[in-house]
């Protein structure tokens, strides 16, 4: 039978037949997984800015104000694993050129929306587009580069990731206030659309040819059903229901049972979606347990200092973004800085732990402020803030990367992505309902006080717009939200001092030299080697005609 030769070494695929790439053709690689990563950035922030008048403007509450962030959080945090495992099983360049289009439109149809329902619904589809994002990119990135050299892209990574955080609330509040909210979302359509022609024409990936795929549904089904439950669990309790009521016993058992089923189908399947085995390795259970905490760290201060600014300080949308600079400032250093240092040293853990203290630190003096307090202050409680979050985020992706087999890479990079995903959607859920209640009593508490009637006050479930209220009714709630989402910031705090334990026991190994195409290309020519160990010799040894069975990588 005949079938196509790999590719020659020199006749275009210079990276997989040396197996290295240069720097100039590693940046032209990576240039359309910087514009996804910048995408899946966007989506988040670049909404942050305008969601108390988009919330206002569909008559919602503060409910559908955290539903419309959790609804992304919630599809992302389900679909980062499927989408792992995905990109270990199938082409990580078609797959990732998928999660752009499903992100596309998810970002149209919210756009036309005309309910906070409507909305909720699209952000959901979007996320599913964001999680492939944030799964494949680092994946992607491992193939390219070594995990020795991956410290210093990793920097640019950071540096997108920067970028986004604080273009996107800017050109959000320029948009809310200049056109209206729904321009928030047609903005990263043009950002997608180019990221899918870069992806085309500059990502060269060796191309997968697997026959023995198997994919996991009934495990998927199971774990997707019981994450879903008990994050909507967090998002409703004490709001929809109590927390001790029969909601709340439905749902976390439910939860539960649906994730134990999970995990005894996976024990069983062929291809689980999450290997297992995985966290029979130190260094991947440490680095989930910090996951979780930079997680509600990294989606919860983006989120609630939006709504300082704006209905503890009275700023504009457009103002409000400018106002996070000095944390994305923070996080663009540190992980820059760093990840150059790595790539010089091979060492990573003093960062990590370094940066899990400064978290702790910067969440903690976020804590202190009030309506108040000076913005040179908040500016450098955030700058601490995001000091941290640089230094740890993608290093934990990059020390268990270095340690788990390059069959699992895909599983295991989503698997941290999953657990940073998934405390951002609780975190954002429960200090979310904190915040609403805080709010609520801090405002009856100000009115009384001050003699004021209560009617026209908001309640701690309705977004108000503070312009509107008379001046004594404004400054209580102003008081409210000041106070209220400083609380929520010294009850995160504690979580920078578990992510430096967790980072403490986690072990440090040196860093590799090898990036994935390398890796692969080794894999073939031992393949090849054995191939022709086993031969009966004569004509019919030609390398070449062995290739359908080595299947040697080709880039596509």
């Amino acid at each position: 039978m005949s079938s196509p030769e790999p590719t020659p070494a020199g006749a275009g695929a210079p990276a997989a037949a040396a197996g290295q790439m240069s720097h100039a053709q590693i940046l032209r690689a990576l240039s359309g997984l910087l514009l996804a990563m910048f995408v899946a950035i966007l989506s988040s922030t670049v909404v942050s800015a305008a969601l108390p008048e988009i919330i206002s403007d569909l008559k919602g509450g503060q409910s559908a104000y955290t539903w419309v962030v959790t609804a992304t959080l919630l599809t992302m945090t389900i679909s980062t694993p499927i989408w792992g495992k995905m990109s270990d099983l199938f082409n990580r360049k078609q797959l990732i050129q998928l999660g752009l289009i499903i992100y596309l439109t998810g970002s149209i149809l919210a756009g036309f929306a005309t309910s906070t329902t409507w909305l909720i619904a699209c952000r959901a589809l979007q996320g599913v587009g964001v999680g492939a994002l944030t799964a494949l990119v680092q994946v992607i990135l491992s193939d390219l580069v070594s995990p020795r050299e991956r410290g210093r892209y990793m920097g640019y990574l950071g540096a997108v990731f920067g970028l986004g955080t604080v273009a996107g609330p800017v050109i959000g509040g320029v948009l809310t206030d200049g056109i209206g909210w729904r321009a928030c979302f047609f903005v990263g359509v043009p950002f997608a659309l180019f990221a899918l022609v870069l992806l085309q024409r500059e990502l060269k990936l060796p191309l997968k040819r697997r026959d023995d795929v198997h994919i996991d549904v009934l495990g998927g089904t199971f774990m997707a059903a019981g994450v879903a439950s008990l994050l909507i669990w967090v998002s409703l309790a004490g709001k929809n229901f109590d927390w001790m009521s029969w909601q709340t016993g439905a749902m976390v058992i439910g939860g539960i049972v649906l994730l134990i089923a999970a995990v005894l189908v996976e024990r069983r399947a062929p291809e689980p979606l999450v290997p297992l085995d995985l966290f029979e390795n130190r260094t991947v259970v440490m680095a989930v347990i910090a996951s979780v905490a930079v997680g509600v760290a990294m989606f919860g201060t983006t989120l609630f200092l939006t709504q300082y600014m704006q209905l503890a300080r009275g700023y504009s949308p457009t103002a409000s973004g400018l106002l996070t600079i000095p944390m994305v400032v923070g996080l663009f250093g540190s992980s820059t800085l760093s990840g150059r240092r790595i790539s010089q040293t091979g060492r990573y853990k003093r960062f990590m732990l370094a940066g899990t203290l400064a978290l702790a630190a910067g969440l903690g003096l976020m804590g202190t402020i009030d309506e108040k307090t000076s913005l040179v202050e908040v500016g450098a409680f955030m700058f601490v803030a995001g000091v941290g979050i640089g230094l740890v985020m993608q290093n934990l992706i990059l020390a268990v990367q270095n340690v788990i087999p390059a069959d699992k890479i895909g599983a295991g990079s989503a698997l941290i992505a999953f657990f940073r995903s998934l405390g951002g959607a609780i975190g954002v859920s429960v200090l979310g309902a904190i915040l609403g209640s805080k709010v609520a009593s801090s405002t009856a508490d100000g009115l009384a006080a001050r003699g004021v009637e209560g009617g026209g006050a908001p309640s701690g479930s309705t977004i108000p717009d503070v312009g509107a209220l008379p001046v004594p009714v404004r400054e209580v709630v102003e008081h409210a939200y000041g106070t209220g989402v400083a609380e929520i910031f010294l009850i995160a705090a504690p979580l920078g001092l578990v992510a430096f334990a967790a980072v403490w026991f986690l072990r440090e190994k040196a860093l590799g030299t090898k990036s994935g195409i390398e890796l692969a290309a080794e894999a073939a020519a031992a393949q090849a080697a054995d191939a022709g160990d086993d031969g009966e010799g004569g004509e019919g040894d030609d390398p070449r005609s062995a290739a359908p069975q080595v299947r040697e990588p080709v880039l596509h």
